[in-house]
């Protein structure tokens, strides 16, 4: 995955889309940051997965970034977040759906045989392992609650 991010800066110098040559950039960058924090080298490459974890958590701050934005205001700063969200996302896996989602929550109840809202944090635990980075956790969040109430 860095490999193909390196050769969409080199296409996205030569397009001049100076928002996706940031972003890009930025990324890459969080790659490096990640790979010292593992205590590597910088010059090491993650797995695919690893990278998939920095992109997940960079659309993350986006949002976040987005909702404090509109919060105050400031939608311009909110629109080249969601532009920037939007590129990253394009390295995302797919999400599940919701229908998905509620048959893996359904199986895991039943498995785990979990019928109260107090387990509800051990039945979102097993779904989130399941899932395996699939599927969104305010989703999971959400469809667990229906299910248990």
């Amino acid at each position: 995955m860095q490999e193909k991010i390196q050769e969409q800066i080199k296409d996205a110098m030569r397009a001049r889309d100076t928002l996706r040559l940031t972003t890009l950039r930025g990324v890459l960058a969080a790659f490096t940051n990640e790979s010292v924090a593992l205590k590597r080298t910088p010059q090491d490459k993650l797995s695919d997965d690893e990278a998939i974890v920095v992109l997940r958590r960079l659309v993350k701050q986006r949002k976040d970034s987005i909702e404090q934005f509109e919060k105050g205001g400031r939608n311009d700063l909110a629109e080249n977040e969601r532009a920037e969200m939007k590129i990253l996302e394009e390295y995302l896996p797919a999400q599940m759906g919701e229908d998905a989602v509620r048959k893996i929550v359904i199986e895991k109840m039943e498995k785990l045989g979990i019928t109260d809202k107090s387990k509800a944090g051990q039945l979102m635990g097993a779904v989130m392992k399941e899932t395996a980075g699939q599927a969104d956790g305010n989703v999971v969040k959400r469809i667990v609650e229906e299910v248990l109430s």
